[in-house]
């Protein structure tokens, strides 16, 4: 195929007419590079129609007109095709032998044109094939092959790797408008996945992500001394981001079957979850003073998860400070919603507890109940290294977390013998059984506080304590007196 090119200037002399849509007599292909030459060079380039390009490189150049010619048909493409899923084959004849030929796709290769033995081409030959069973063979010897199977198609062909895979699900999981993750678990698995997973197999195809290559990550887990906890955990981490690859109609890309004992997954047993008996949960209380001995009394006796507690604000105690509303938490300084669903909720308090807590609020009406002394939400490590943990090495006890004391509290709560469904309300736990749906205890805010002062502390509190007096005041103070 031939084009000219649209020229600038004035009509090639002596062809006006076919430059002015004249001149019947001319070929299809002259007409078109004559009224080429009366056209701006800024327009787009005019192809001659097919088996009539008959103008010749001697008359575009008798007329100034450069010729042009279309490029060669480029490579065929050598990359998988999902339109070439369906395969049957082609048979021909190779040798002796009726043959059929495919294209198959080597995982990270050019593709390669596959043949395969059918039958021999002597009718009298062992195992010759008529030609319908012919067809019917080399169908099977197709098919068997794999390359029409949609599901290894794309594990044959989906590039991504692991580590892409992962962070896409992270960005997901927190963007999401169903269940969308807390940022202390993004936390956890971003050091989970820094730590141990994309530098073992972050840069593996997603596909290629199996139970093999899980067992291979779990066996260097195991040799770095890693808790069965610990393994469990990052294993589901694991699970998680090869479930979130899937297709446009949601169907998950990369199905697998784990199979833990294959896998060598730990079994979690004898876990340390550490707790405090009740005398020393009140020698932590008596030796802690001021805003520590109220936070860990309150921790103590209510069951509030440390964010819940760093995350109260006055406006959410009762008038008598004995019913303590949850609708927020503390992570880091920021304050967000609670961990789940059901940890909105309420948590009645005994009267003593009550009265410490009153007592420390003082006059205020508004802001949080623990601060720091600029007003703003407590640090978990400060809370912990600078209050906790001495209080813990002075009295002889072995270091450990806040958890402790919400142990403590479901220990004392259950040798109380208080009704399971306030003891799934007071924690903020979800509802186990269908049964749970139709128990309204929770509802019944007299019963609550009356099951709440029967069964008190399990610990005895001082009966005073000092109110908090934020730093920022007195700085104030001092600048107006100078």
């Amino acid at each position: 195929m031939v084009s000219a090119l649209r020229g600038t200037g004035p009509t090639v002399p002596g062809l006006q007419r076919e430059a002015s849509g004249h001149g019947q007599g001319r070929s299809p292909a002259l007409r078109g590079v004559l009224r080429g030459a009366t056209m701006s060079s800024s327009q787009a380039i005019e192809t001659l129609p097919p088996k009539k390009a008959d103008v010749s490189a001697a008359t575009c150049a008798s007329h100034g007109l450069p010729l042009i010619v279309d490029p060669a048909t480029p490579d065929k493409r050598k990359g998988p095709c999902m339109a070439r899923r369906g395969q049957v084959g082609t048979i021909a004849i190779s040798g002796q032998w009726y043959v059929v030929r495919f294209w198959k796709y080597p995982a990270g290769e050019d593709r390669i044109h596959a043949s395969e033995r059918i039958c021999p081409i002597d009718p009298k030959a062992p195992g010759y094939l008529p030609k319908g069973e012919r067809r019917r063979r080399g169908n099977e010897i197709v098919d068997a092959s794999g390359v029409n199977d949609a599901q290894q198609f794309v594990e044959t062909n989906v590039g991504t790797t692991f580590r892409e895979q992962a962070k896409w699900f992270l960005n997901h999981s927190v963007k999401r408008k169903r269940r969308p993750v807390k940022p202390a678990t993004v936390t956890n698995w971003e050091y989970c996945l820094d730590k141990w997973l994309n530098p073992n197999i972050g840069d593996l195809p997603l596909a290629s992500v199996s139970n093999a290559t899980v067992k291979g990550l779990v066996a260097n887990m195991h040799a770095a001394s890693l808790s069965a906890k610990t393994i469990n955990s990052y294993v589901g981490l694991v699970k998680l981001v090869v479930a979130s690859a899937i297709d446009d109609n949601g169907e998950t890309l990369f199905p697998r079957k784990w199979n833990h004992e294959f896998i060598d997954v730990p079994i979690v047993e004898n876990q340390h979850r550490p707790t405090f008996t009740e005398a020393e949960m009140k020698s932590i209380v008596e030796m802690a003073d001021g805003q520590e001995r109220v936070l860990y009394a309150l921790l103590a006796g209510s069951g509030l998860r440390m964010g819940e507690a760093f995350g109260l604000e006055v406006k959410h105690l009762s008038a008598d400070c004995r019913t303590i509303t949850v609708e927020q938490s503390c992570w880091e300084g920021t304050i967000q919603s609670p961990k789940t669903k059901a940890a909105y909720r309420q948590v009645d308090v005994c009267t003593t507890l009550a009265n410490l807590l009153k007592e420390f609020i003082g006059g205020r009406r508004t802001g949080l109940i623990f601060a720091n002394s600029l007003g703003r939400p407590l640090s978990k490590t400060n809370a912990l290294r600078r209050g906790l943990h001495p209080v813990l090495v002075k009295l002889g006890i072995a270091k450990t977390g806040f958890h402790a004391m919400r142990r403590f509290r479901t220990t004392w709560l259950r040798k109380r013998r208080t009704p399971e469904d306030l003891i799934r309300f007071w924690l903020g736990h979800a509802e186990s059984s269908v049964t749970d749906g139709y128990s309204k205890l929770s509802e019944d805010l007299e019963y609550r506080r009356e099951v709440a002062e029967t069964i008190g502390l399990g610990f005895a509190i001082p009966t005073s304590s000092r109110p908090m007096r934020p730093r920022m005041a007195k700085e104030i103070q001092r600048e107006v007196a100078a």
